[in-house]
């Protein structure tokens, strides 16, 4: 620890690594801000970060990263648009380099409402109704948190120049937007987009697709991260934000012992000393003031995702409370999906017996419906029909590890005959 800390290079990386994780929305929402272009902001801020790479490690971290960020930023953004010969025309009160550099330590020095603002009209620009659920999230995770095209093209089990491609269609769409905050519904509108858009790019890292990866902790984290930016900016206090918040912190607390030498793990399974705590205790804290709040999907989910989470063991799990929650959820929104979920939580409280009679009736594509009868059948002893439902599950299954997950199962059953 002491060598990496006289490191010059060590701590220029880290620093580096720091700003981009926690100042790149800021610092380009500022840029977007002043230059009203999109693509001179984040080109600039791009080239700004370059820069750092190169010469903090030989001159040293500057004491305000974000300031010399920005400065920096500002400077390449000032020169393009020389180059374009249109500074004179459309910028004409612009400061001279001193000047740009003085506000920028002064900005990064006392963020303020100003900044607050800004970084609340980049995170809606990127809600904006012309583009698609996942054109938002892909957009919203390379503009707001910095995450590199690359990166959000492997989050999203997408090529490069495809997710490239895609990043720039919707760039072209929201450029020549207004780059303000609008009030009433239409704001409560896009903060609901922004939730959704994060709980989309949160089940997506724990939804596995097909491939070797069991899950993708990393796109949940980052989602995670994207709610903390939005509850932070919003100028009010909305509660589904902080049942939001605590769902995800309570799902993604399970990360590490959710597999084990790549195998699935099941919950009942899991050893729960390898949950992260901390994040359970932040969930539950953030819960406590909602008790009594308006029931809505965010918060139900997360009320039982708490269950779990709090209950000392699977075999203390309180499933009949978990069968209410699951009954509350479906009254605001019947789906598949929902009653799914529900029948396992059936079976566990009442048998399964009732846990197939709860799958009656549902239809939801992939895997997973038939991999539960298939369980539920082995649970009862009737080995043939747990057998032909775990063949369904297991051709339907695209997920390397859950495919070995559910092979195994089937080999576990008595043999035939």
């Amino acid at each position: 620890m002491i060598a990496a800390a006289r490191d010059p290079h060590a701590s220029a990386t880290a620093a580096l690594e720091a700003a981009l994780c926690d100042e790149w929305g800021r610092l380009l929402a500022l840029l977007v801000a002043r230059f009203r272009r999109l693509d001179l902001a984040e080109d600039g801020l791009a080239e700004a970060f370059e820069a750092a790479a190169r010469t903090w490690p030989r001159d040293g971290v500057p004491g305000n990263p974000a300031g010399w960020l920005l400065t920096a930023a500002r400077r390449r953004v000032i020169d393009r648009l020389r180059s374009e010969e249109v500074l004179a025309r459309s910028m004409p009160l612009l400061a001279v380099e001193a000047e740009v550099a003085e506000e920028a330590q002064r900005v990064m020095a006392d963020p303020g409402d100003e900044l607050l603002d800004e970084r609340l009209r980049l995170v809606l620009l990127c809600a904006h109704p012309q583009l698609t659920r996942e054109a938002a999230a892909a957009l919203t995770l390379r503009l707001v948190l910095g995450i590199s095209t690359e990166d959000v093209a492997r989050l999203f089990l997408q090529s490069t120049p495809t997710m490239a491609a895609r990043l720039t269609r919707a760039r072209r769409k929201v450029a020549g937007e207004r780059f303000g905050v609008p009030g009433g519904d239409e704001l409560l509108a896009r903060v609901a987009v922004v939730a959704d858009v994060a709980y989309l790019a949160f089940t997506a890292g724990y939804a596995p697709g097909s491939g070797p990866d069991l899950v993708r902790a990393e796109l949940a984290g980052e989602a995670i991260r994207l709610v903390r930016v939005l509850r932070d900016v919003v100028p009010y206090d909305d509660p589904d934000l902080a049942a939001l918040q605590a769902l995800m912190l309570l799902q993604h607390s399970r990360r590490h012992a959710r597999f084990a030498d790549g195998a699935v793990v099941l919950l009942p399974d899991q050893d729960r000393s390898r949950w992260d705590h901390a994040e359970i205790v932040e969930a539950i804290d953030l819960l406590l003031p909602l008790t009594s709040a308006t029931p809505t999907p965010y918060l139900l989910q997360a009320l039982i995702a708490a269950e779990h989470a709090t209950a000392a063991s699977a075999e203390e799990t309180a499933w009949h409370r978990i069968v209410a929650r699951y009954d509350e959820l479906l009254a605001l929104g019947d789906n598949p999906a929902t009653r799914l979920a529900r029948a396992v939580a059936v079976a566990e409280a009442d048998g399964p017996a009732a846990g197939l009679d709860a799958l009656a009736g549902i239809a939801v594509r992939g895997h997973r419906l038939p991999a539960v009868r298939a369980e539920l059948l082995a649970r009862l002893g009737d080995a043939d029909a747990a057998r032909a439902s775990y063949d369904a599950a297991i051709a339907l299954c695209g997920n390397e590890p859950e495919r070995a997950h559910l092979v195994s199962r089937r080999e576990a059953l008595p043999p035939v005959g």
